[in-house]
């Protein structure tokens, strides 16, 4: 008796009806050794066939309508498919033969075709396959390695792997078994990771893990299989691996029916990895049940922003850190609120934030590369990351404007335009108080920072006069007066020269 998994499968392709039914009842012959799992009638049939039924072996005529015996396999080689062919021919021309020896067809018959050689073609082909079937295991390598290739979307498993795996490592690729994702932060490295949940999981007993080479953007994964109680195992890992976890980590858990559905499995779940944020850092995110979790509405909080502008026109960092931190934890009051709104909540915060600055001249945060803070915002899984990326800006608001320059004489010169910018220093009264003469301060000045010593007073008043405009309610006449200008009319001529605005205009606008 032939096991079913050694019958060959066989496809010929012959435009000649009558030579087509006699390959059949030939191979009918071979005592069910080959098993004729459809006939085509020309090259253009025969490619839909090699593409859908994977024959192990095709028997083709060369010359056939519509796309001849040559062109098919080359089609059949170029889409990947490395089946076995014996190529049939009336002509004895070399060419032709020569032509099939580079798309690897080793049998060349010529018609009309005996039994006897026909048959020896065919045991010639079915060596070349067992011994490549013999070989394959070894080509594809261990079980890590092929869990690896199926969720890199690199290999489906077929029947010899399958039973390569069954024979050496006696894994069944048709049970059920699960997908442990595990998501780190930049700070941490993979291995490191790895290595935590291999000691872990080796102190639960009966499972076989397998830790793939595979690293997507953080996130390490882990094969399971092995276990009895799902959900025990579910509630183990939360508890073990989560809760105990000196690291921060986010993770996430499918099972699937078989090995094949590991890539589909990991693109199911990883996108909810970033629940996390939305729950806890120690919640074991499990997919499908994930995607019944119902969620509030996630409201923007306005009054934040705005004490985040005051704060930032007031140049009080303390309270920037005060309002920050009640911003992050205005995502933390017991509801669960969908991740990406937290997020777009994050982007439209930080947005703000950049733009008052830049409005009332923190020129550091112009520095901030906004296309990717946006990708770290929306790419976080952790809310530590949220918090990092929140941390960067304003690290920005709070650094110092005086990297442009290190002259220690100009840095004096700047030093006094701060101190006294509100009585209307002049170049000559710093040029008194450090013994130098206007013109060679004047300029150092402008060849140190790039603009005239009046310009520089005159943008410094005008950045102040807009902390002044946002942060308070001060009229018009008293932020002229606290910036060093006595007429209200010559300042608003001056504000809206470098703004484009008036005073009144960018209050209304910016509040």
């Amino acid at each position: 008796m032939i096991m079913k998994e050694n019958v060959l499968k066989v496809l010929i392709v012959e435009d000649e009806i009558r030579i087509r039914e006699g390959l059949g009842k030939l191979l009918s012959r071979s005592g069910g050794r080959y098993d004729v799992v459809m006939e085509a009638g020309n090259g253009v049939e025969g490619l839909q066939a090699i593409l859908q039924l994977k024959p192990d072996i095709v028997i083709t005529d060369i010359r056939m309508p519509d796309m001849d015996g040559l062109e098919m396999l080359e089609q059949m080689v170029q889409a990947g498919i490395h089946t076995k062919a014996i190529v049939l021919s009336a002509f004895s021309e070399f060419e032709y033969a020569r032509s099939a020896m580079k798309l690897g067809v080793t049998e060349y018959l010529l018609k009309p075709i005996a039994y006897n050689e026909l048959m020896q073609s065919l045991e010639n082909v079915t060596f070349q396959i067992e011994k490549e079937r013999l070989e394959k295991p070894e080509q594809i390598g261990t079980p890590e390695q092929i869990f690896f290739s199926v969720l890199s979307g690199k290999l489906t498993v077929d029947e010899q792997t399958e039973a390569y795996l069954e024979s050496r490592y006696h894994i069944d690729c048709h049970e059920k078994m699960s997908l442990l994702c595990a998501y780190h932060s930049g700070n941490v490295s993979s291995e490191e990771t790895r290595r935590y949940i291999r000691h872990v999981f080796s102190s639960y007993p009966g499972l076989d893990c397998y830790y793939p080479d595979l690293v997507y953007r953080n996130t390490v994964t882990v094969v399971v299989r092995g276990y009895r109680d799902l959900k025990d195992l579910e509630r183990w890992m939360q508890q073990q691996i989560l809760q105990r976890s000196p690291k921060k980590m986010a993770a996430g858990w499918i099972e699937v029916d078989d090995l094949n559905a590991l890539g589909e499995g990991f693109s199911l779940l990883y996108p909810y990895l970033d629940w996390n944020i939305s729950m806890d850092n120690k919640v074991l995110i499990c997919y499908p049940q994930i995607k019944n979790v119902q969620t509030a509405s996630c409201n923007y909080p306005i009054d934040l922003e705005m004490q985040m502008r005051t704060a930032i026109c007031s140049d009080d960092q303390a309270r920037e850190q005060e309002v920050m931190k009640e911003f992050h934890d205005s995502f933390c009051d017991g509801k669960i609120y969908a991740p990406k709104e937290i997020k777009e909540s994050y982007v439209r915060f930080l947005w703000n934030i950049i733009a008052i600055a830049k409005e009332v001249g923190k020129v550091q945060v112009s520095q901030i590369n906004q296309q990717e803070l946006l990708s770290r915002i929306m790419n976080a899984k952790l809310r530590e990351e949220l918090t990092e990326a929140s941390s960067l800006v304003l690290e920005k608001l709070t650094s110092t404007q005086d990297t442009d320059t290190t002259h220690l004489t100009v840095k004096r010169m700047k030093s006094m335009i701060h101190e006294f910018y509100q009585t209307g220093i002049m170049l000559d009264e710093i040029s008194r108080k450090l013994d130098m003469t206007p013109e060679y301060l004047g300029t150092l000045f402008h060849r140190e920072t790039g603009t005239t010593f009046s310009n520089y007073v005159k943008n410094y008043r005008i950045s102040k006069a807009k902390e002044l405009l946002v942060g308070t309610n001060l009229k018009l006449y008293e932020v002229a007066e606290k910036v060093g200008y006595s007429d209200p009319k010559y300042f608003s001529r001056v504000f809206k020269e470098i703004t484009g605005q008036l005073p009144v205009e960018y209050r209304r606008n910016v509040k």
